[in-house]
């Protein structure tokens, strides 16, 4: 006891530098093998993903829709103006309630570029397997069994594809939903809270994960936290629905149409008086193909003990339900919300499998006939059933990335992104020329690199109107002010684009300011009116 107290006493006597360098060196120190491993997969998948999503960007293969759009809205929101996004004609937030994005905007302040998104779309996914790694380790009680898991994750097709697939806020989910469900797993109920709230202020229909997280949590662990889950994330995708989004933009949402057999109603009706209709619907234009994608880097090993798995269930219905193509594609970010269950969910399984299983044995767990005499007996056979249902998931999960991930070494075409270019060079030539507070209209592959400004349009839109607006009312038509108020245009000169008759209503009100031989850049003469859009033009209001 003497010598404990005289301990203390050195140590309060001790410089703080020295007690806090002792204690820095103790905690690394302490690190093993597996979660040194761990952390350096999550920063080099997080720098690998950035470098390859700034290369893309910077050699102009990110677009408006949907990359430039957030870039402006936060742009925006850090000059401390509403984030009416002209790109696409609508309140950032009335397009969806990714109120995460506000967490973004302070590095505006500071350093505003693409990079910002960049980066956090790759770390935020990147996280995502440190929740898998914690419960591996707790789960499984190995941390290298735990590593297996982590970089099942990493490697799963859906995470990859949508840290490509330019920014959304989605990607947030997979650290959020997977710390989330860590924390009902462990009945952390702190982190629980603090992650069932972020995974909400992704956007309003994460409900379609949260709600079946607070089931799961109602009848494994907690009843009462688990029905105010359930309550809490209906009432908020209700207020951010019908409130916010309806307040902004003027209508709840804008994908009903994406529900087949006329909305709810009508796939209810349908699979009551008609199911054979819905299962053709459910397994029409590659729809189980996905499923199987989604499933298989797991090797179906969630399947010992799927509830946790299932709380992606929703999800994985949705999307394949949904008429949309896309949704139901694993080259796009529909499915990473479904990934973190799936994981942890596999990890939750893995931990339900024996350490060693006695294959001798005639039934489980009996133990062997005391009548048998001596040495007739036979030997037992232990199999390490848990690590071979590990080496299965390192497997599966490499194999699937090699056949449909985007990875270095896998057989799918990628593409990288040369950011010099001979078209980002040049177009990068004129854009230099544009002032900062000047309204333009540009092509798609332009706007993500004129974000910054409180008018950027991709054309022909405001001349013509297409992608704008809540609805498609104002499809085909002029918006009378904001076309008047463009300073400038910026159109490739490949008539492969599409964009010549467009350019041929409005172009004598243009002059010519620069070009190369990929790029021409234009500036309004306010001398000359521009001219009435063509009879086939539908009138538009003002604005």
């Amino acid at each position: 006891m003497t010598d404990l107290l005289a301990a203390a006493e050195r140590a309060d006597e001790a410089a703080p530098g020295v007690v806090s360098r002792r204690s820095v060196n103790d905690w690394l120190r302490a690190r093993t093998v597996p979660q040194i491993l761990v952390t350096v997969a999550v920063v080099l998948y997080t720098a690998y993903f950035t470098k390859r999503s700034l290369d893309i960007h910077h050699g102009l293969g990110t677009a408006s829709y949907d990359s430039a759009l957030y870039d402006q809205g936060m742009w925006l929101l850090s000059r401390g103006r509403a984030p009416f996004v002209t790109l696409m004609g609508r309140n950032m937030f009335g397009d969806h309630t990714s109120f995460v994005l506000l967490f973004l905007v302070p590095f505006y302040w500071v350093a505003p570029g693409a990079w910002i998104m960049f980066f956090a779309q790759s770390a935020a996914i990147g996280a995502g397997a440190i929740p898998v790694f914690l419960y591996g380790r707790r789960r499984l009680r190995s941390e290298w069994f735990a590593l297996a898991g982590a970089a099942a994750y990493l490697l799963h097709p859906a995470v990859g594809w949508t840290n490509l697939e330019n920014f959304h806020p989605d990607a947030f989910l997979g650290v959020f939903v997977g710390f989330a469900i860590y924390g009902a797993l462990t009945r952390r109920w702190a982190v629980y809270a603090i992650f069932v709230v972020l995974s909400l202020l992704v956007k309003e229909d994460v409900s379609l994960v949260i709600v079946p997280l607070g089931v799961w949590v109602a009848l494994r662990r907690d009843r009462r936290i688990g029905l105010l889950t359930v309550g809490g994330a209906i009432s908020f995708m209700l207020v951010a629905m019908f409130v916010v989004m309806r307040g902004l933009i003027g209508v709840p949402t804008r994908n009903s149409w994406r529900i087949p057999f006329g909305g709810p109603r009508g796939v209810i009706d349908t699979a009551v008086t008609n199911p054979t209709d819905l299962v053709d619907h459910l397994r029409s234009e590659n729809r189980p193909w996905y499923v199987w994608q989604m499933t298989a880097p797991f090797a179906w090993l969630f399947l010992r003990l799927p509830g946790v798995a299932l709380i992606s269930g929703l999800v994985l219905f949705t999307n394949i339900l949904s008429t949309f193509w896309y949704q139901h594609q694993i080259e796009y970010h529909y499915g990473l919300v479904a990934v973190p269950a799936l994981a942890l969910g596999t990890v939750h399984a893995i931990g339900a499998i024996r350490d060693r299983v006695d294959l001798m044995d005639v039934g489980p767990g009996r133990p062997a006939d005391p009548s048998d005499p001596v040495g007739e007996r036979s030997a037992p056979l232990l199999v390490p059933a848990r690590a071979l249902a590990v080496a299965l998931l390192a497997l599966s999960s490499f194999v699937a990335a090699t056949m449909w991930g985007p990875v270095p070494w896998g057989r799918t075409e990628l593409y990288y992104g040369q950011p010099d270019n001979v078209y980002s060079q040049t177009m990068r030539e004129l854009i230099a020329e544009i002032p900062a507070d000047a309204s333009v209209a540009a092509h798609y592959r332009v706007t993500p690199h004129l974000a910054y400004r409180d008018e950027i349009y991709q054309f022909p839109t405001p001349f013509r109107v297409e992608l704008y607006g809540s609805d498609t009312a104002l499809n085909g038509t002029r918006l009378a002010v904001r076309a008047d108020g463009v300073d400038y245009v910026m159109l490739p000169t490949s008539a492969d684009e599409g964009v010549a008759g467009d350019w041929l209503v409005v172009a004598s009100a243009f002059d010519e300011v620069a070009s190369n031989a990929h790029w021409v850049l234009y500036r309004r003469n306010r001398a000359v009116l521009l001219p009435p859009p063509p009879a086939s033009q539908l009138p538009a209001p003002a604005g």
